[in-house]
């Protein structure tokens, strides 16, 4: 099934941006939301200039702001004449080791990475289970695995909680004609993501966001992405020895 209304949340920069230009680029129309109107703005300039034939629709949205995110998500709904996938993107990275006055770091990368997209699923399943039809994607990370230590414990955490939820949404939906897939990216060069692990590591942003997109229109339960490493550290993770895994700190 070829999904051809697609919103993304986060869409100012980094994963988001990249894979609606990768989306725009197969010809989808978009839903874009971020904090930075500005940003999603000249994004939609760009994407309507490089692709005339597609809509872009944005709409300013902090998705902290959770009795704001169904209002969004409607609206948005309304201007591309439905929405047939939905990609919970928005995130942040902040953390701080825990008990050293920093706690507000922490909570607010919990609140955003876990309560936040949960406000974001609350709103794309009631949209899809009024038309008994859609694509919800949770973008975790390949640190939901296996809790990681030091700054950041609240990040994986965070993560793990998404990627709980979205293993539990497909087992609900297993036979319905809602989908539900779990997109957990390795390091990635963004911003946020090209800071958290060893260089070597990280893949391009154009290479990354070309296998997310990759995945989610296979529209598995779960993927590791880009395939290598990932997928093999995915499994390999939640294995290793934690004097190893203290490394990732």
């Amino acid at each position: 099934m070829t999904r051809r209304k697609i919103l993304i949340t986060g869409a100012s920069s980094g994963l988001g941006a990249g894979m609606a230009r990768e989306f725009a680029r197969r010809g989808r129309d978009l839903a874009l939301c971020a904090r930075r109107l500005d940003k999603l703005e000249q994004l939609r300039d760009e994407l309507r200039a490089a692709h005339p034939e597609i809509t872009v629709a944005v709409r300013a949205l902090d998705v902290d702001d959770h009795a704001a995110v169904p209002k969004v998500f409607a609206e948005l709904r309304e201007e591309l004449g439905g929405l047939d996938r939905v990609i919970v993107n928005a995130g942040i990275g902040k953390g701080a080791l825990l008990g050293t006055g920093r706690a507000e770091a922490n909570i607010a990368t919990a609140t955003t990475n876990f309560v936040s997209a949960l406000a974001q699923a609350e709103a794309a399943m009631e949209i899809f289970r009024t038309a008994n039809s859609g694509h919800l994607v949770l973008i975790s990370s390949i640190s939901a695995v296996r809790g990681l230590p030091g700054k950041k414990a609240a990040y994986s955490a965070s993560k793990a909680g998404l990627s709980a939820l979205g293993e539990g949404l497909a087992i609900e939906l297993r036979r319905s004609p809602i989908t539900v897939t779990t997109v957990q990216p390795g390091f990635i060069a963004t911003d946020m993501s090209a800071r958290a692990g060893d260089a070597k590591l990280v893949a391009p942003l154009d290479k990354g966001v070309a296998a997310m997109v990759t995945a989610i229109e296979r529209e598995p339960v779960r993927a590791d992405v880009p395939p290598w490493p990932w997928r093999v550290l995915g499994f390999a993770l939640p294995r290793l020895p934690r004097g190893l895994v203290a490394k990732f700190g």
